[in-house]
């Protein structure tokens, strides 16, 4: 079994996290092109060195309101099923992401948390104003919870439709 890490980040006030190994990369252009007639969640597509990105907010999902853009606001590219079905096939990851080329604006990044022994507990009842409904755990921090996000559905709630998002 291998000894989880999340990257860990801000959004309206809480501390979330997703594995790491879902995340392709991070990026600090969140200067994407608003798309008409889009589910609230989708803010726009995002073009990175040819590749078209679907940016999702997550705040609707979670019943927090939408980002505004910021200097600390950052873009967290997923890894697509392709580069995660060896990952999966190995057991290294647990959740298989939606449809292709996905970003996920946040307020902040945080810290990368491996949890170590005290591990993931479940998930609380009541998580401070997140809808529980898409957390998968919570890791104790020193001074703050680290609320950690189920993806699949999250994100097939941002956008509107299952698995329609920008495919290149």
């Amino acid at each position: 079994m291998r000894d989880q890490q999340y990257v860990s980040f801000v959004l309206d006030r809480h501390l979330l996290g997703i594995d790491i190994l879902l995340v392709r990369e991070i990026i600090r252009n969140v200067d994407f092109t608003p798309v008409a007639k889009a589910p609230p969640a989708v803010r726009g597509l995002l073009n990175l060195r040819g590749q078209i990105i679907t940016v999702l907010d997550l705040g609707p999902a979670l019943g927090l309101p939408l980002r505004e853009i910021g200097p600390d606001s950052r873009c967290l590219i997923l890894k697509s099923p392709a580069e995660t079905a060896p990952l999966l096939a190995a057991g290294l990851v647990d959740e298989e992401p939606v449809g292709e080329a996905v970003g996920l604006l946040v307020d902040a990044i945080s810290d990368v948390v491996r949890p170590g022994e005290q591990g993931v507990d479940a998930p609380p009842a009541n998580a401070n104003g997140i809808d529980t409904d898409h957390l998968r755990g919570v890791v104790r921090l020193e001074d703050r919870l680290l609320l950690i996000l189920g993806l699949r559905k999250l994100i097939e709630e941002g956008l509107g439709q299952r698995g329609q998002v920008a495919r290149v």
